[in-house]
C-alpha cells in the first residue's frame, strides 16, 4: 500500500469521456508531485479501463474504485486531503451541482465539497450538452460551493475533437491548482 502518513492523499476521480483513458500518466505525474493517489472511476468508466485496472492499483497501490461499498464492508481507502474530477461528463457536473449521488465519484466528490476540502472539476463536454442551459447553472453553482471548475477560457469545457478527446486536457494546470489550494489549507485560515 502506499505511504499516506508522508504525502497528501489526493483522490483522482473520472467518468467516460476520452482523457480516462491516459490517465495512468497523470497518476505519475500526481505521484511525482508528492501527492500519495487513489483513482476511482463511474462504472462505465471502469469498463473502459478494465484491462488496465490492475496495473493502476499497482500505480497507486490502492485498489481503484468504482462502486459504493457494502454495509460491514469495510473501506481500505486514506481519506482525502483533495479532489480531483477530471475528465468530469456532462452527466456527471449536473449530478454533482444537483446533489444526486448515483454514482460513487459523483457521491464521494459532493462529500468532499460538504468538508470544505478544495476540489476541482475538469469538464470534458461536447459543444451540443455544454450549450445546454443546465450546463451553464451547474458550473456557476459548483463554483458557487467553493469547486475551483477549470474551463478553457475560449471553449468552456468543450470537447468537440471526437473519440480521441482534446489533445490538449489541462491534466496540469488542475493538478497545480490543487497542489496550490492544498498547501494553502494546510498553512492555516490565516494564509489562505
Amino acid at each position: 500500500m502506499a505511504d499516506t502518513a508522508s504525502h497528501p492523499v489526493l483522490y483522482l476521480l473520472g467518468s467516460a469521456a476520452p482523457p480516462v483513458l491516459g490517465v495512468g500518466p497523470v497518476i505519475g505525474r500526481a505521484r511525482a508531485a508528492g501527492w500519495d493517489v487513489v483513482l476511482g472511476l463511474t462504472p462505465t468508466a471502469a469498463s473502459w479501463l478494465g484491462g488496465e485496472v490492475a496495473r493502476l492499483e499497482a500505480l497507486t497501490g490502492h485498489l481503484v474504485k468504482s462502486r459504493y461499498r457494502r454495509p460491514g464492508e469495510p473501506d481500505v481507502l486514506p481519506p482525502a486531503d483533495a479532489v480531483l474530477f477530471a475528465p468530469a461528463t456532462f452527466n456527471s457536473v449536473n449530478c454533482l451541482a444537483l446533489g444526486l449521488t448515483s454514482s460513487w465519484v459523483a457521491g464521494y466528490t459532493a462529500e468532499a465539497v460538504g468538508k470544505g476540502l478544495p476540489v476541482c472539476v475538469v469538464p470534458c463536454v461536447n459543444p451540443a450538452l455544454a450549450g445546454h442551459p443546465q450546463y451553464g447553472r451547474s458550473v456557476a453553482a459548483l463554483r458557487g460551493a467553493g469547486v475551483d471548475v477549470l474551463l478553457d477560457a475560449d471553449r468552456p469545457g468543450v470537447d468537440d475533437r471526437g473519440d480521441e478527446g482534446p489533445p490538449d486536457f489541462p491534466w496540469d494546470a488542475a493538478l497545480a491548482r490543487l497542489g496550490r489550494a492544498s498547501a494553502l489549507r494546510a498553512a492555516g485560515p490565516d494564509l489562505g
